[in-house]
């Protein structure tokens, strides 16, 4: 039987770039990436065993959220300087897959590096590079062949982000939910006696083929191509995209300064949360008595089902309400929600149940970022410059990626969770009266020129 060649099935499936169902394969392939990308969400399920002095590898608290802070801050770096330019110059396809080589690369180097920390530290630090490569593209490509849904396709496009934690955390421990074991006979790998550094290497392998098949959709649609039916707003339309700021005319405005400022705000005290909620939760369960065995499945399960799946949710569904509602007043609203809820977190994350619901919460928050953000510098400064744009708005997330984690390591091995939790909060809600104040940018005369 003969096998099409990759650029042949592609053909077959965009050969009609005037339909509009076509542009969805572009939808499952990002999705299925960014699932892949997503897997650095799963370093809480390796800060248990990275800590336990009982096994070969006992670093600190404040040792495993440097790993993970090193990452991100790779993540948001290499998303602004390399991926943005490059995916213009190239497209999509080609940077995605270059970003799965070197996801694999990370995990594979941090497989076998034993219980050094710093060939952990830089395996994971190719990771990152690997993530920042691929993160943009499905977003660019959505933006053109979406203008008419931007804020739900945007949250559709990293929504596999959120999801693929679940995949990636819930693999390794095994699925319970309370007493109930949702996967009888399966207790994960850990389960079944692989270490850290095993896991390493079996993502290696599949981050790699993942990342390669799903690259394949991302392309662009022609530049005059435009959904059925659907006729671009005026160019006089503040706020809608049709106006493009160049990455310096936009670091000039006022406007990317205060969402550079909330998104920091918001992926610093997301972060945290995902960094050290299998610690933090861990030791608030202990100090109620609940058995070491216990706590590892509650904890999981807070990270590895409920957080990640309301990450993802709530990708989609602030893409979506911000649709409606509008983005200024969806990421004002989302940012005082999260301030809430960190400061309800630390009081309750105690008990089982509370711990789930306010970590669904943290989860749908944090989540809403990543669909808001790429939407809202759309619509401020261009839609066919967002693939370029976006990543320098990015670099607050690597900056959060930094102060969340290392704030949350280092207040755990000093015992002043409560610090950590008041200060994300407090932030967020003082990020979010800022925000309300954004009005749209205009692009003045010599701005033009």
């Amino acid at each position: 039987m003969l096998v099409a060649p990759p650029h042949f099935l592609i053909m077959m499936l965009m050969r009609d770039e005037h339909k509009t169902f076509n542009r969805w394969w572009v939808a499952v392939g990002g999705f299925f990436l960014q699932m892949c990308l997503g897997s650095i969400y799963a370093w809480s399920a390796f800060t248990g065993p990275l800590t336990d002095p009982a096994q070969l590898y006992s670093f600190t608290k404040t040792q495993t959220q440097i790993i993970f802070s090193f990452a991100l801050l790779m993540f948001a770096v290499v998303m602004a300087l390399v991926a943005g330019r490059w995916q213009k110059e190239v497209g999509p396809k080609i940077v995605a897959m270059t970003g799965g080589l070197f996801l694999g690369l990370g995990y594979f180097l941090a497989g076998i590096s034993g219980a050094s920390f710093l060939g952990i530290l830089l395996g994971w630090g190719l990771i990152g590079a690997g993530i920042g490569l691929g993160y943009v593209c499905p977003i660019a490509a959505l933006v053109r062949w979406f203008p008419d849904k931007k804020g739900l396709m945007t949250g559709l496009a990293v929504a596999g982000f959120g999801f693929g934690a679940l995949i990636w955390v819930k693999l390794t421990t095994g699925f319970r939910f309370g007493p109930i074991d949702l996967t009888p006979g399966w207790k994960g790998l850990y389960g079944m006696g692989w270490t850290v550094n095993d896991v390493f290497l079996l993502y290696s392998a599949i981050m790699v083929t993942i990342v390669w098949i799903s690259a394949l959709v991302l392309v662009y649609p022609p530049d005059s191509w435009s959904p059925p039916g659907w006729s671009p707003p005026p160019s006089t339309t503040p706020a809608t995209g049709s106006v493009e700021f160049t990455p310096t005319e936009m670091v000039r405005t006022a406007q990317f300064w205060k969402l550079f400022f909330n998104f920091l705000v918001g992926a610093t005290a997301g972060l945290m949360v995902i960094g050290v909620i299998q610690l933090f939760a861990s030791e608030a369960l202990s100090a109620r008595g609940v058995p070491k065995d216990e706590t590892l499945m509650i904890t999981s399960t807070a990270m590895g089902l409920f957080l990640a799946v309301f990450n993802g949710v709530g990708r989609i569904a602030w893409g979506s309400i911000s649709d409606w509602l509008g983005r200024k007043l969806a990421l004002v609203t989302m940012t005082a929600c999260q301030g809430i809820v960190l400061l309800g977190f630390y009081l309750l994350a105690g008990w089982e149940i509370p711990l789930y619901i306010f970590s669904a919460l943290v989860g749908f928050n944090f989540g809403g970022n990543f669909a808001l953000f790429p939407a809202i510098t759309a619509d401020y400064f261009g839609n066919r410059s967002v693939g370029t744009n976006y990543p320098w708005l990015f670099l607050a997330y690597g900056l959060g990626g930094v102060i969340g984690p290392i704030l949350g390591g280092m207040m755990g091995d000093y015992k002043q969770w409560f610090v950590a939790f008041c200060i994300t909060g407090i932030a967020c809600l003082i990020s979010a009266a800022i925000t309300a104040t954004l009005k749209p940018p205009r692009k003045t005369i010599s701005q033009n020129r």
